[in-house]
C-alpha cells in the first residue's frame, strides 16, 4: 500500500479533516515537511514583525500557527511548528485561537498561516486549515499538497508500520521529541504571549469602531462616542469552542450587558457539536434570550468563522435574512457610500440562499452575484483583484465584510459586532427605533426546509453521477422550453405532443439514462414551468416567482444536499414536487425523500 493511502480521504475540498485515528505522528511529521516545502517556495517578502517591544524588519518567510480546543490539536500544532522551524521557516506560535484570528495574525506578517481545527465537526474529528499569501487553498491545491506529502515520503524516517497505522494522535504523543524545539534558534520558533495575541486583534477591531463613529457622526460627537459601549443586552453561546478564549474580553470591551453560555473551551463538547446550524442546537440560547429580556442572541461555531443569531423574541433568524442585514450594513457603512464608486458594487451569496435575496439586494442598489457553496470559494472570489464585492455570505453562516476596514475573512465575532453596532444605532434613532424582531418582520416571509443531507444514490450502471444526469436533463428541458417560445402557432399543438430524444451526453459510450429519454414538449412545461430560472453552477437550482430549490453534491461528504423555500407552505410544496418529478426518472427513492423533507 502506498504511504499514507489511508489519509488521502482527509484531503477534502476546503481543508484537511477526518477521524482522529488517521492523524498519526508520522503523518503529521510528513505533512509538516510538505507544508515547509510549500512555504519555502514562496517569494520572501519583507515584513514588519510585531512583538511586544519593537518592530524588526525581516526577509525570512514567516508562518503563524494556532490551534483550537480539540483533544490533540495543540500537540499537532506543536509538531508542525517544530518541523517548519527545522526546515528554516520562522514560526510564530499563537496558542489557542479562532480561525479568523489566525488569518488576522497571518496578515500582520506575510499572509502564511496554519490553524489546527475541525471547525464545527464532532469531537472525534481533527483537521487543519491554512493560508498562503492570505489566500485559502483551492481543492486542486489541497490535492497537490497530498501528492507532495507522498512523493517526498522518506521510508527511513517514517516506517511503513507508522505511516499507515491508525493510532489516535492523542495516544501517540509520546513519540514526539519534546527536545526538538529547545534545540532550535529562538528566532525561528517564537511563542507570542496570550495577552498580545488577543489585545492586538481587539485593538484592530476598536479602530474599526472609531472609523464607524466618525462615518456616522460629526467629528465632535465621534470623539465623545469612541469610548461609548453599545447599550444592548446580548447573550452569547460559544458552544465550548475556540471563541470562548477571547469572546468575554472582546464583547465586554464594546458592550454594556453581556451574558455568556458555554464559554469555556472544551474539546469534549459536553452539550453537542459546536455547530449552531444543527436542529435544536440553539434551544438554550433561545431560552436565555427570552428569560433575560435580551436584545439579541449570538452563537459561534467551534472555530469562530460562522455566526447564527436569535432575535429579541427568542426566534432564530434565518441565515437568508441575516445575510441581507449584514449586506445592508456593509453597503450603508462603506467608506465610499457617499460617492458614486459603490454604484458598481456586488454582493456575493451562495447557491443555497433563498429566492427573495437577489431582489432585496438589488433594491439596495447593488448587484447580487450567485456563487458555488464553500467558504474557500467565497474567499477566493472576494480576493480576486478585479472584484467589486463589498460583502459576501453563505447560508451556513460565513460572512465577509470587504470594505477595507478589517481583514477580508469570515470572522463571526467581527460580523456580530458590526451587526450590534448597527442595531444600537437603530435603537438610538428616535425616528426608527425598532427591535430586531420588528426589523426581521418587515422582510419577506420565508417558509423553508433546512439544508438537508440525503444519501448519495448508487449509479453503478452509468458513467455519470445523479447530479450530472439531472443537470444535463434540466439543460435539455430548458432548451425545449426556449424552442417552444419561438414555435409557429399553427404547429404548436403538434410540437407539444411530439417527443424528442435527449442526446446531450459528451461521451458516445455513455450509459446515462438521459441519453435514452424521450420527452414530450407538453411535459417540459410541467417539469420546468414557464418563468423558471435555471442555474447549474453548483448542482441544479430553480428559481420561480414564489419559491426556489437546489440539489447539489456535498463537497465534504458522499451525499446530496437539498434546500427548498417558498413564500408559503403551498409554494414550498410546489417546488419540492417539481424537484421530485425531475428526479423520479433517475431515482424514485430520491424523489420520495425530497417530498418528505419537512419545513423548518
Amino acid at each position: 500500500m502506498p504511504p499514507f493511502a489511508a489519509q488521502q480521504s482527509l484531503f477534502r475540498a476546503y481543508d484537511i479533516r477526518g477521524a482522529n485515528q488517521y492523524f498519526t505522528s508520522s503523518f503529521i511529521q510528513a505533512l509538516g515537511h510538505a507544508f515547509a516545502t510549500l512555504y519555502n517556495t514562496q517569494d520572501s517578502q519583507p515584513t514588519q514583525t510585531i512583538n511586544a517591544n519593537a518592530s524588526v524588519e525581516t526577509q525570512q518567510n514567516v508562518v503563524v500557527i494556532g490551534y483550537d480546543m480539540r483533544i490533540g490539536s495543540e500537540a499537532i500544532a506543536h509538531m508542525l511548528s517544530t518541523v517548519l522551524a527545522q526546515q528554516g521557516l520562522r514560526v510564530i506560535q499563537l496558542g489557542l485561537v479562532t480561525t479568523p484570528m489566525m488569518a488576522f495574525w497571518a496578515m500582520q506578517y506575510q499572509g502564511h498561516g496554519i490553524v489546527v481545527t475541525a471547525s464545527h465537526s464532532a469531537k472525534d474529528i481533527l483537521g487543519i486549515k491554512w493560508l498562503v499569501n492570505n489566500k485559502s487553498p483551492s481543492s486542486s491545491e489541497i490535492q497537490t499538497l497530498y501528492h507532495q506529502l507522498t512523493t517526498s515520503y522518506d521510508r527511513h524516517s517514517y516506517p511503513d508500520n507508522q505511516a499507515n497505522n491508525p493510532v489516535l494522535f492523542s495516544e501517540n504523543i509520546e513519540s514526539i521529541d519534546d527536545n526538538h524545539d529547545s534545540k532550535l534558534p529562538s528566532e525561528l520558533l517564537e511563542q507570542l504571549p496570550t495577552d498580545q495575541v488577543a489585545n492586538v486583534y481587539i485593538n484592530a477591531i476598536a479602530q474599526v469602531f472609531e472609523q464607524l463613529f466618525q462615518h456616522n457622526h460629526s467629528a465632535t460627537k465621534a470623539n465623545q462616542k469612541s469610548a461609548y459601549k453599545l447599550d444592548l443586552i446580548l447573550v452569547i453561546d460559544c458552544m465550548h469552542g475556540a471563541t470562548g478564549s477571547i469572546a468575554q474580553r472582546l464583547f465586554e470591551r464594546f458592550c454594556q450587558h453581556v451574558i455568556f453560555l458555554n464559554y469555556r473551551p472544551d474539546g469534549n463538547f459536553p452539550l453537542g457539536n459546536p455547530d449552531p446550524t444543527e436542529p435544536n442546537r440553539l434551544n438554550e440560547l433561545q431560552r436565555a434570550v427570552v428569560s433575560n429580556a435580551a436584545d439579541i442572541g449570538l452563537a459561534f461555531d467551534g472555530d469562530g468563522d460562522r455566526l447564527m443569531i436569535v432575535d429579541n423574541n427568542g426566534k432564530i433568524v434565518t441565515p437568508d435574512h441575516l445575510l441581507y442585514l449584514l449586506a445592508r450594513i456593509a453597503i450603508t457603512e462603506h467608506p465610499n457610500s457617499l460617492n458614486d464608486s459603490l454604484l458598481a458594487s456586488e454582493v456575493l451569496f451562495d447557491i443555497k440562499c433563498a429566492h427573495h435575496l437577489p431582489r432585496l439586494l438589488s433594491e439596495l442598489g447593488t448587484t447580487p452575484v450567485i456563487s458555488k457553496t464553500g467558504s474557500s470559494f467565497m474567499r477566493q472570489q472576494v480576493q480576486h483583484p478585479d472584484n467589486q464585492i463589498v460583502f459576501a455570505g453563505e447560508l451556513s453562516g460565513h460572512f465577509i465584510f470587504n470594505d477595507s476596514r478589517f481583514i477580508s475573512y469570515d470572522d463571526a465575532m467581527y460580523a456580530a459586532l458590526r451587526l450590534l453596532h448597527w442595531l444600537d444605532q437603530t435603537h438610538n434613532d428616535i425616528n426608527d427605533k425598532k427591535p430586531l424582531a420588528d426589523i426581521i418582520q418587515s422582510l419577506p416571509t420565508i417558509v423553508s426546509t433546512a439544508d438537508h443531507y440525503l444519501p448519495m444514490p448508487q449509479t453503478t450502471t452509468t458513467d455519470c453521477s445523479l447530479v450530472e444526469q439531472l443537470t444535463r436533463f434540466c439543460h435539455y428541458l430548458q432548451h425545449l422550453v426556449d424552442m417552444s417560445t419561438h414555435t409557429d402557432p399553427s404547429s404548436s399543438q403538434q410540437r407539444k405532443n411530439s417527443c424528442l430524444p435527449v442526446t446531450i451526453c459528451k461521451s458516445s459510450v455513455c450509459t446515462c439514462a438521459t441519453a435514452k429519454a424521450q420527452i414530450a414538449l407538453k411535459q417540459t412545461h410541467e417539469l420546468l414551468p414557464m418563468g423558471t430560472k435555471l442555474s447549474c453552477i453548483d448542482g441544479v437550482r430553480l428559481d420561480s416567482a414564489h419559491g426556489f430549490g437546489v440539489l447539489r453534491q456535498s463537497n465534504t461528504s458522499n451525499s446530496l444536499t437539498a434546500r427548498f423555500a417558498g413564500d408559503s407552505v403551498d409554494d414550498l410544496k410546489d417546488i419540492q414536487a417539481t424537484f421530485a418529478a425531475l428526479c423520479r426518472p433517475f431515482n424514485a427513492a430520491l424523489a420520495e425523500q425530497i417530498l418528505a423533507i419537512p419545513a423548518e
